[in-house]
Parts: C-alpha cells; structure tokens; sequence
C-alpha cells in the first residue's frame, strides 16, 4: 500500500543543520516503504523547535554607548555657555554700552571762542577804499608829526588858545565861520563853513559821552552830554581833524574848553564843523538854538 506524503506542511527553516536530518530520514523511510507520519512527527518534534525571539526591551551594546554619548554631548552644549554666561555676567556689556565707550566728540563751531573783530582791519575792501584808506592813515601820520612839531597853531594860521575867551553858559563853538552851509532834507545838523585846523570849542559845561576816530559818517568826532538851565542838552561835533581830538569819553569838559579842530573826515564835502543840537531828545537848528541861549 503505497504511502502518502504531505509536502505542503512547511518545516521551520530556522536550523539549517535539523533541516538536512529530517529531509534524510524522510528519504530513508519512502526507500524501505516504512510509514512516514510518527517518524515526520518525531522529527519535527526533534528540529522544529522554534528559537526564542529578541525582545524589544534587550538594547545591542554599541547602540547603548552611542546614546549615552549624544546625551552627553547634548548636556556639554548646553550647560558649558551657560556657566560660562553666569561666571562672566558682572563684565557683560551691551551694545549701548559699546557705542557709548566708542563715541566720538564733536566741537561745534558755536563751543569756539571767536577772535575779537577790531574795526580798521577789514572796513578797505574794493581798490578806492584801499586807496582812501591809505590817504586817511598818511593824512593821520602827517598830522602827528606837525602836532609833536606844534605845527597845530600854522595849520589854524595862528596860536590856538585852549579856552575860546568870552563869558556865559552857553558860548560859540567857532572864534569865528566863514558861511553857513545849505540845508537838505534829512540833515539834522547846521554846517559852519571854515577853513581846515580852525579850533572847536565846547559850548557849554558837560561830560563827554562820546569820542572817535571813525564815527558812522562823522568821521573825528566828540559827543557831550549837558544840563542847562533845567533842560537836557546833547551836543555833537563832527569831520574833526585826525588826531585833534583832546577829549575822551567820561572827561568832565567847560564851556569854552579846546575839544579838537576842523577837518573834512567822514562823509563831508569841504572843511566844516557839523554842529548837532539836541534838547529834551528832540532836535533843534543849531545857530538858531545859540543865537537865543549863546552869551
């Protein structure tokens, strides 16, 4: 009776060498016609024992090592910045800080201390007002030399006396004039036409208040301040000679007292004395002012 094989029950494959065995007994047992089923079993039951799987809770060795390295690779990191931050956070600076210790200062023309402008040194500008300019500074040194020389009594044309004689509050600034000058409009002064180097007296007793060598258009100029009769007086003489003035600002002055000589300084067309009289801050003519008030 021949015997009957079930080839389609699979045998486990997980022992190369139980494997070989049991395809040899099964060969051995069709050979001699010997039954095959308790002999498949005891074969089966020998090599087929499944072996034991690796749980998911054992971890290869070399996988161990590299996690313990990256964490502790991780925990460098993170905590050697840190200790490095708290041990140095008391020298710490911020970016304000350092913008603040790098800054630059910066002087402004307003902080500089500007040079005293000296008036004299920058009035010439075109080639004319170098060229009067010049004219002015000969003419002043021309004037020192015939002063230091006493040339000041050839230039009036005779010995200056220092008090104009006559008597009163009030007196002439001139010993004498040869005309008026015309009027125009804007003019607040009256104009004693008279030669160069006539000597100029104050009217009256005062102060001077003012006294120059460059007024604004007067040229040589001497400015006094009086009380006369109750009344403020101010009087002003202007294109005085260079160098002729003998008064300064604050000198106590008397009626009839030498202040300085004619000229033509400033803006003045010929030799004259521009006389200005004020009274109560207003202005008066002049002449017409010393013709009721002169003795």
């Amino acid at each position: 009776m021949a015997e009957q094989f079930d080839s389609s029950i699979d045998v486990s494959e997980t022992d190369s060498t139980g494997n070989a065995v049991a395809r040899r007994t099964r060969a051995s047992l069709r050979r001699f016609g010997a039954k095959t089923p308790a002999v498949r079993e005891t074969a089966l039951s020998t090599t087929s024992a499944p072996a034991p799987r690796r749980t998911a809770s054992t971890v290869h060795p070399v996988r161990r090592i590299v996690t313990v390295t990256a964490v502790a690779g991780l925990v460098a990191t993170v905590a050697i910045p840190a200790f490095a931050a708290v041990g140095n956070s008391a020298e710490a600076v911020t970016l304000q800080q350092v913008a603040a210790s790098d800054a630059q200062s910066l002087v402004v023309a307003s902080e500089a201390q500007p040079d005293t402008l000296v008036r004299g040194g920058y009035t010439a500008t075109t080639p004319d007002e170098i060229a009067a300019k010049k004219a002015e500074e000969a003419a002043k040194a021309a004037l020192a030399a015939r002063l230091a020389a006493g040339g000041e009594a050839a230039a009036f044309g005779g010995e200056i006396p220092l008090v104009l004689p006559g008597s009163g509050i009030v007196r002439r600034p001139l010993p004498y004039y040869d005309h008026p000058g015309e009027p125009y409009a804007g003019h607040k002064g009256f104009d004693y036409m008279v030669a160069r180097g006539t000597p100029i007296y104050a009217i009256a007793d005062g102060v001077v208040v003012a006294s120059s060598e460059d007024g604004p258009g007067w040229g040589v100029y001497v400015k006094i301040a009086h009380n006369i009769g109750g009344q403020d007086v101010t009087t002003l003489y202007a294109h005085m000679l260079y160098g002729s003035r003998r008064v300064s600002v604050g000198d106590t002055v008397s009626a009839g007292q030498l202040i300085g000589q004619v000229s033509d300084t400033g803006r003045a067309y010929g030799t004259h004395l521009h006389l200005e009289v004020v009274v109560n801050g207003t202005y008066v003519n002049g002449e017409s002012w010393l013709q009721a008030n002169a003795g």
